[in-house]
């Protein structure tokens, strides 16, 4: 025998090696999927089992498994109150419940869809495993869903529960009985719950005390009972051939379980305890004041290294729980510590306002002489701009100017006939001289005078608006004269101009939502909305039940509507002590397309469809969905190859 070089034999080896490397690679697709999700091949308890003593719990699998976050995922009812312990370990799953049994009671250990195979991640689907301390096993369901009450939007990973103690007294003292959790699309089902009458609630429990004891948590609540039920039905089920082609409807006998369209709105309460927040100075001419809830009752501050009479212009925002003082005096602007001594109205520990006072030490964030140094740079630099001008003989300044007020006008050259126009001032104002403030309108070729209306806006200190009867169609000039604004430093704005051309009426469109078959006599507020679910204008209903839009521009809109039931104008919360639900929220089901020239009149009945079918889709705030589906690799791969595939077969 010939025997072959030692170079060349590795040759062919590799050779080999390489052409069968690349055959596999050049596969259409490598092979059969394990699509196949873990079964369940035995348990200690048995599932379903009665008389369990045992607070451990072992499934058992074929094959490797995990559980995705089980601490999210699996739901144990009735709820634990100290947190058992939830593990795969290797084919199986390991359960231990660190409360005490209670006799008597089916208890249910929800996973949901968390279990999957270990390699693949074939997820097993939703699965419940369940014991009974006593001699039956309760399995009764109650379903629906959890709505934001504000925008109506599915209210995911929220605890729903029941009470068979029907007094209000419970949901403050006792954890819930039994607890499901909400799923992406805001939907819930408690399962093992035994034969009698129940309330419902639902709970973003902060504290895993399973009861409602903080405000801070979101709830939802109602007065009616629930007696769960159940009966045989049918249903059509869809058995899917691959992801284009169905292979057959199969009529499914299955257990209805009844209620199942139990609907939710959860709220948060208004948080109504007030404490201070923070101070800070980080201009050095105003100091902010923030607290957690307002109160009319603005803070006294008395100055213990200045003198703070008449020292501060004070300006709040509506809400009263931000409060800006402004300093006066330009000394005291300088002064990098002011310390101070305010008084103001706090909550006690009985939930009473009591008067409290603290020492404050308000630092400016930027120190005096930085803030001189940075001056005198700009000085400089200025200095040698015009020293280059005068030696280049160019006109040139000798005195270094004033700032200008920097005042910002909200006037569009494109101006809608219902809008007004806007001026913000960075700082309070000593003189607003109306005299220097200008309206003209062109007629023919000529300009003249227009009328206006000037004033503050909401009684906001440096905010002023100006309303004006436009005439579709006309241009107008707006003009404010140099020194007609000027605030407490002194600084005066600069001259300003802007022309201004007001929409024609047939770039419009009017839009009527008729709402008279809502019986409901309290007020209805209908809000028009843009695609990001945000308001763009509001209307009340009025006598004849309708709200109507003027100057809407041509689009895709949405619309809102609430019961005002103490006349407002704005959505408000809930309270539960005071045995008050939030103000009622309803969506038109679908979008409203408006055309320029066009008025549009919708019929709206508000309660047409159930809250959890009325908002359209296109508002839906996305939610991750954790939902996994059962892969069905092999179906498409056997599609792609021409021939037949039927699960569990080669």
């Amino acid at each position: 025998m010939r025997l072959l070089p030692l170079c060349a034999t590795f040759f062919i080896l590799h050779s080999s090696f390489f052409i069968l490397s690349c055959a596999r690679m050049g596969s259409p697709d490598g092979g059969w999927y394990d699509d196949d999700p873990p079964r369940i091949v035995g348990s200690m308890p048995a599932d379903k089992a009665t008389g369990v003593k045992t607070k451990k719990v072992n499934i058992y699998f074929d094959e490797y498994i995990k559980i995705a976050d089980p601490t999210q995922n699996v739901i144990v009812s009735p709820p634990q109150l100290e947190m058992p312990e939830i593990a795969a370990k290797g084919k199986k799953i390991v359960v231990e419940l660190k409360d005490t049994l209670k006799p008597d009671m089916t208890y249910t250990i929800d996973f949901s869809d968390a279990i999957s195979d270990n390699n693949e991640d074939n997820p097993m689907g939703n699965y419940t495993f369940s014991f009974s301390t006593g001699q039956q096993i309760d399995t009764l369901e109650v379903s629906g869903y959890v709505l934001n009450a504000e925008d109506l939007n599915p209210q995911s990973n929220i605890l729903v529960g029941l009470y068979d103690d029907l007094a209000d007294s419970a949901f403050r003292t006792k954890p819930l009985l039994r607890v499901s959790r909400t799923d992406a699309n805001g939907h819930f089902v408690i399962k093992g719950v035994a034969e009698g009458e129940y309330r419902i609630y639902a709970l973003q429990d902060m504290d895993g005390e399973y009861k409602f004891s903080q405000k801070s948590e979101m709830i939802a609540f109602t007065h009616n009972t629930y007696k769960p039920t159940v009966k045989p039905d049918m249903r059509q089920d869809t058995i899917w051939r691959d992801t284009l082609h169905i292979d057959s409807i199969a009529q499914v006998h299955y257990m209805h379980y009844y209620p199942d369209d139990i609907v939710l709105t959860a709220f948060h309460e208004k948080i109504t305890d007030r404490y201070l927040l923070k101070t800070e100075r980080k201009e050095p001419d105003r100091l902010q004041v923030f607290f957690s809830y307002g109160n009319e009752q603005l803070p006294i501050i008395r100055g213990l290294n200045f003198n703070s009479d008449d020292a501060f212009i004070v300006e709040s925002n509506s809400k009263k729980d931000s409060i800006t003082y402004w300093l006066r005096d330009t000394l005291l602007v300088n002064q990098d510590t002011l310390s101070l001594e305010m008084t103001y109205q706090m909550t006690d520990s009985l939930g009473k306002l009591v008067e409290k006072k603290d020492t404050i030490e308000a630092l400016a964030k930027i120190p005096y002489a930085k803030r001189q140094k940075a001056l005198q740079k700009e000085y400089e630099t200025w200095q040698k701009q015009q020293e280059k001008k005068r030696k280049r003989e160019e006109p040139y300044d000798s005195i270094f100017p004033a700032k200008p007020l920097d005042v910002k006008y909200s006037v569009p050259q494109a101006m809608d006939p219902n809008r007004s126009a806007y001026i913000e001032l960075p700082t309070p104002p000593a003189l607003v001289d109306t005299a220097g403030i200008h309206l003209y309108t062109k007629i023919d070729t000529l300009w003249y005078e227009a009328s206006y209306q000037f004033q503050q806006r909401d009684s906001m200190l440096r905010s002023y608006e100006m309303v004006v009867d436009w005439q579709p169609g006309s241009e107008y000039s707006f003009e404010v004269d140099s020194a007609a604004i000027v605030d407490i430093y002194g600084l005066a704005c600069k001259p300003f101009k802007q022309g201004i051309k007001v929409k024609t009426l047939d770039e419009y469109a009017t839009l009527f939502m008729d709402i008279s078959n809502y019986a409901d006599s309290s007020a209805v507020i209908v809000q028009l909305l843009d695609k990001g679910d945000k308001v763009i204008a509001s209307g009340k209903m009025e006598s004849d039940h309708t709200a109507a839009f003027y100057y809407v521009k041509p689009g895709t809109y949405y619309a809102r509507a609430f019961i005002d039931r103490n006349d407002n104008g704005l959505w408000d919360t809930g309270n539960y002590d005071a045995n008050q639900q939030p103000e009622a929220v309803y969506y038109y089901p679908r979008s409203i397309e408006t055309k320029a020239k066009f008025d549009i009149t919708l019929a709206w009945n508000l309660t047409e469809k159930p809250l959890n079918q009325q908002k359209p889709s296109a508002l839906m705030k996305k939610q991750s969905s954790k939902k996994r589906q059962q892969k069905n690799r092999n179906a498409d791969r056997a599609a792609k190859l021409g021939i037949e595939y039927i699960k569990g077969k080669r």
